[in-house]
C-alpha cells in the first residue's frame, strides 16, 4: 500500500512555524555578521597583536645581540650565524624584522648594533656564548609562559619558537664547552 500524505488546506500565507524559524535564522545571521563583534573578541585580538609585536621585538633584540657577539668574536661565526639567521626568521614570522635584517650581520661594526645592545659583550668567548644562551633561555621560558594568553595559531607559533630558543640555548651551552 503506497504512503499518502494527509490532506491539508493550503493556507494563504506563511505558517507560524516557518515565520519563527525564519526570524531565528535572521537573528543568528545578524549575530555572526562581521559588524557585530563583541568587545571581548576585539580585546582578545588586540592582546594577540600586542603579544605578536612583543615577541617580534624580543627576537629583533636577540638578533642584535647575536650581531654584537659576532662583531666582538668573529671566530664564532660558524656557530652563531645559523642561530642568528633563525632568530631573524622568528622575528619575521611575528611581523618584525625591520631592525634585525640579515644585512646587519654583514656589517658587524655598525654602530647601531653596538649601541642597541644593553650590555657590553664579554671579552671571553665562553662567557659571550653563556650570555647568549641565558638570553635564549629567558626568552624561551617567557614565551612558554605566555602561551596560555594567546589564541590557537599564535600559541602554536610561539611554542615552536620557544622550542627553537631552548634548542639554541642548548647548542650555545655545548658550544661553550
Amino acid at each position: 500500500m503506497p504512503f499518502t500524505l494527509p490532506s491539508r488546506n493550503p493556507s494563504a500565507g506563511p505558517r507560524r512555524r516557518s515565520l519563527f524559524a525564519g526570524a531565528a535564522g535572521a537573528v543568528l545571521l545578524v549575530g555572526c555578521s562581521p559588524g557585530s563583534e563583541s568587545d571581548t573578541t576585539v580585546a582578545g585580538r588586540s592582546a594577540a597583536d600586542r603579544a605578536r609585536a612583543r615577541v617580534a621585538r624580543d627576537s629583533e633584540a636577540l638578533a642584535e645581540r647575536y650581531t654584537a657577539v659576532l662583531a666582538t668574536h668573529p671566530a664564532l661565526a660558524g656557530l652563531l650565524e645559523p642561530l642568528r639567521a633563525e632568530v631573524v626568521r622568528h622575528a619575521e614570522a611575528f611581523g618584525g624584522g625591520a631592525s634585525a635584517t640579515p644585512s646587519a650581520s654583514k656589517s658587524p661594526s655598525a654602530p647601531a648594533s653596538r649601541s642597541a645592545s644593553p650590555s657590553p659583550v664579554p671579552a671571553d668567548e665562553r662567557s659571550a656564548l653563556a650570555e647568549l644562551a641565558r638570553h635564549e633561555r629567558q626568552l624561551a621560558d617567557g614565551r612558554t609562559k605566555a602561551l596560555l594568553e594567546v589564541p590557537g595559531e599564535l600559541a602554536r607559533l610561539m611554542a615552536s619558537v620557544a622550542a627553537a630558543g631552548a634548542a639554541h640555548a642548548f647548542l650555545l651551552t655545548e658550544g661553550a664547552k
